[in-house]
């Protein structure tokens, strides 16, 4: 390296290749020892968060715009290169509440709240000063222009700088104006000439120039009828944060094929992508569907995300009440929700023993849509399919360790295998917000061993009579060696007015045009179900 190390002690230094910031570690800078500016921006907020954890407190309040396990779990592992926040990562946002101790002066001054959230919305700031409420905010702004090194190449277009390189096994510096940071470094040097570097090992810059700050900043403009500490609270809203229930259940075989038990735990699962780690804050949830304006739909791109999930069963759970017209849960403990993780915390006990039926339900010719005029075409809805599905029903009632609201979340399924005694995944689905003393039904998948078949045995239609009757047959395969028990749903999807002329079991109206056929189908059996409808119009 050319020149001394005493003619860069104004200097910062940036070392990588490329784009990777260090500062000085010494009064006099040592160029084999140095400290990145990430590190110690986390050594001063460490050391600030300690002085300030006696006198700090945060409470956030977070509610979930994200589908229960829609956000997929290859957002939480580490993206290489991202360094902004997106606030489409995570689609959901919290209420955060901090109180400080802030010095004023007399009159009118300036104040900068630091360590806020990234993804914060600035119009929803509130500044009150709880000692002295005569304390107003004439002016707010937010500065989230944040140091980086590509900001700092910007910045010192036309100025110089100096950029160390490899030469052999030595190192040389080069010093000059920088001209462009596009494709390498492009710099003028003392004799006029150009040079491009691309292969530099470092930068030094002679300052950090004003209007960049390293963490998200709030100013006021503040006046205040006396001068010293007053105790400050500040409230925001920030995206970036969501939340939702992840229930494991746990299904045990009864005395038949339709029948089971269940064991239920609950955990809340986390994610914060705020810009912010919230240290020991007081935490509450909100379950339900909360109305609030957005603006125009925007392509969801996952910028980044980290994993650092981590477990915390421990007591002092949640508490629930009931809050306008939705759910409040408060955890009854102070918690930390770092920048970047995915926490989960128990939400209530796990409850046993909850009675669960297995439901086989068979869907020949699913037809979602109903159609504004009479169906008469004879070869619509033939196809069969021959899938049974299978669900778990359970009721949310208190006397099995339940009855109470369940937020939407992800159900997970297991089931032992005595064999060796592991837990072996059977599926999974999604509920919605559940009050207490309602259902609960689970769909895990297709059975194996029943099979289904639908076909159409007879159709006539009179257009100008203005009727069509038609005749299924459903027919049902158990090769398990015990009897099950399927429902049978069939839509009436030909026109609204219907009756059944025969058949061969009775059935459920289920809505206008939707009945069911409760069926038991014998041990390595068959069972076929039979019906004639008539469509009139």
């Amino acid at each position: 390296m050319t020149g001394s190390p005493d003619r860069w002690a104004p200097y910062v230094s940036v070392l990588g290749t490329p784009f990777k910031g260090h500062f000085m570690s010494n009064d006099r800078p040592h160029f084999g020892r140095l400290i990145s500016p990430i590190a110690m921006s986390l050594m001063l907020a460490t050391a600030a968060s300690a002085a300030a954890t006696a006198a700090d407190d945060t409470a956030i309040t977070i509610y979930s715009s994200a589908a229960p396990g829609a956000i997929s779990p290859d957002l939480y592992r580490p993206l290489p290169g991202e360094e902004v926040p997106s606030a489409t990562t995570v689609p959901g946002y919290a209420m955060v509440r901090q109180e400080r101790d802030v010095k004023l002066e007399g009159g009118r001054s300036r104040l900068k709240f630091t360590d806020v959230a990234a993804l914060i919305d600035p119009t929803t700031v509130t500044f009150t000063s709880l000692t002295e409420p005569r304390t107003r905010v004439l002016e707010q702004s937010y500065q989230f222009d944040l140091v980086s090194t590509a900001k700092l190449l910007t910045r010192y277009i036309d100025r110089p700088i100096a950029v160390d390189r490899r030469n052999g096994e030595h190192n040389e510096t080069i010093n000059g104006t920088l001209l462009s940071s596009v494709d390498g470094l492009l710099l003028r040097l003392s004799d006029g000439t150009l040079q491009a570097v691309h292969d530099y090992s470092s930068i030094h810059f002679p300052e950090l120039p004003g209007g960049l700050d390293t963490r998200p900043t709030l100013v006021w403009d503040v006046t205040s009828p006396r001068a010293g500490e007053q105790r400050s609270r500040v409230t925001y809203q920030t995206g970036g944060v969501t939340w939702w229930a992840d229930y494991n259940l746990i299904f045990n075989e009864g005395k038949d094929a339709n029948s089971g038990v269940l064991d239920l735990s609950a955990w809340v699962s986390i994610i914060n992508q705020s810009g912010a780690s919230y240290q020991d804050a007081r935490l509450k949830l909100i379950a339900g569907d909360v109305h609030r304006l957005t603006p125009e739909a925007q392509p969801v791109v996952a910028k980044r995300a980290f994993a650092a999930a981590e477990a915390v069963p421990a007591p002092g759970g949640f508490t629930e009440q009931p809050f306008f017209e939705f759910h409040l849960y408060t955890l009854e403990r102070r918690t930390t929700l770092p920048n970047n993780s995915t926490k989960q915390i128990e939400l209530f006990d796990q409850a046993r023993q909850i009675p669960a039926r297995k439901v086989l339900l068979y869907n020949g010719a699913a037809s979602p849509y109903f159609y504004p005029t009479p169906l008469t075409d004879r070869n619509f809805g033939v196809q069969s399919n021959k899938k049974v599905d299978v669900y778990l029903e359970f009721r949310n009632d208190k006397q099995y360790g339940l009855g109470v609201p369940l937020p939407a979340g992800r159900i997970r399924v297991s089931k032992l295998d005595p064999a060796d005694g592991s837990l072996e995944f059977i599926g999974e689905d999604r509920i919605d917000h559940t009050p207490k003393d309602e259902e609960v039904r689970v769909k895990l998948g297709s059975a194996f061993d029943v099979v289904g078949e639908r076909k159409q045995v007879d159709f006539s239609v009179d257009t100008k009579g203005q009727w069509l009757e038609e005749e299924i047959e459903v027919r049902l395969r158990n090769h398990k060696d015990q009897p099950v028990q399927v429902l049978v749903k069939e839509n009436l999807y030909r026109w609204s007015n219907w009756k059944i002329l025969t058949k061969t079991h009775e059935f459920v109206k289920e809505d206008a045009r939707t009945i069911t056929f409760p069926v038991e189908v014998p041990a390595n059996g068959e069972t076929s179900v039979r019906y004639r409808v008539r469509y009139t119009w």
